[in-house]
């Protein structure tokens, strides 16, 4: 990656002034990037064969996963005997704290090593392949803490993300001539991306100047940057300002209508009703229940033990994605239709300004 931005866009200030250091993100930051109106997407049916359970079996399974198990000392963090997550579809693991959902994603991505099991992505085997290769084999994953490079502009950071760059090759990066053509593929390719995400604006800032649903976004922008299958993310609503979970959905389903399989960490359960085709339950380290999100969701044992869902609005309600006859039964649909999705939004800016004094 080579940083010739400035020779092709207006620089900012961020990239004229060596010694700038990064702003500090503020609450008008996320205001640009609300939608006007959420569009329902449809559902992906039909995923599983036979009646739904764990470990059950899938039509088109994009990872197939067997006997993993992680311990900690005397701690069994995963344990799980077997799950298929489907292709082309968004899949929902949640479970409380504790559960093993995010270990269980870094065993998958090789970011650690399970003590026992093995599991297949597109019909190769991982077990044992480091994160990078993984990586480059079409896996990607996303982080609860975003991972940005502060000081580097959005647009360097988007370029980090696309694989195969011949200017990484120590001796071919000495000859301009070999990585420059690419270098500005890859770059218009970085800025087509975040014109979709509502960055490009940003594209010359320090990612450290960005608000943290802005780096939410930018870390799922740069994921794409290497044409991956699978788009695991890991929380990604977790301290996202209410002004930005609109945009966040949106681009979660824009994922799976581009043909890529999504597999996301959760705790929001309104948001995994609204977006998930398929929800993998997990307890303990191990999956406990499996189904689609209606199904699981009016499971009595799932709700009482796992979701913690009694709460009062049904946030597909108030943002119009559903009417308030299919709220969910766990929530007040009345009270939901009395709120403004707008009133939220300004909530949330004004914690946001409190939090930033």
């Amino acid at each position: 990656m080579s940083n010739n931005s400035s020779a092709r866009r207006p620089k900012s200030k961020a990239t004229t002034t060596a010694s700038q250091e990064p702003k500090a993100p503020s609450a008008a930051d996320d205001t640009h990037v609300m939608p006007s109106k959420p569009v329902e997407r449809a559902k992906s049916t039909g995923l599983h064969i036979g009646e739904a359970a764990p470990g059950v079996a899938k039509v088109d399974p994009i990872i197939v996963a067997d006997g993993i198990r992680r311990t900690f000392g005397g701690l069994t963090a995963v344990d799980v005997e077997h799950l298929e997550i489907p292709r082309g579809a968004i899949t929902a693991l949640i479970g409380p704290n504790g559960a093993g959902k995010t270990t269980l994603f870094n065993l998958l991505t090789g970011f650690d090593k399970p003590d026992a099991g093995t599991w297949i992505f597109d019909g190769t085997s991982l077990s044992g392949v480091p994160a990078f290769k993984v990586s480059r084999m079409g896996q990607v994953r996303t982080f609860q803490l975003t991972k940005a490079l502060g000081l580097l502009t959005v647009v360097e950071n988007m370029k980090l993300g696309a694989k195969g760059q011949k200017g990484e090759s120590f001796w071919q990066s000495l000859i301009p001539g070999i990585w420059r053509k690419q270098d500005e593929e890859i770059e218009e390719r970085a800025m087509e991306l975040l014109a979709k995400f509502k960055l490009d604006a940003k594209a010359d800032d320090f990612a450290a100047s960005l608000s943290g649903g802005q780096r939410k976004l930018l870390e799922m922008a740069r994921a794409l940057m290497s044409q991956p299958q699978l788009v695991m993310l890991d929380e990604p609503m977790a301290g996202v300002n209410p002004a930005l979970t609109q945009s966040l959905l949106d681009k979660i389903l824009d994922l799976k209508q581009e043909g890529m399989t999504v597999l996301f960490v959760e705790h929001d359960m309104h948001m995994v009703r609204h977006i998930a085709d398929w929800v993998v339950v997990m307890a303990e380290g191990r999956v406990v229940a499996e189904g689609d999100p209606h199904t699981v969701m009016r499971d009595p044992a799932v709700i009482d033990a796992y979701l913690g869902a009694h709460q009062e609005l049904d946030l597909g309600v108030v943002t119009g994605r559903y009417s308030a006859d299919a709220a969910d039964s766990t929530t007040d649909a009345a009270a939901s239709t009395k709120v403004k999705a707008s009133d939220l939004e300004a909530a949330g800016m004004a914690e946001l300004e409190d939090t930033s004094k």
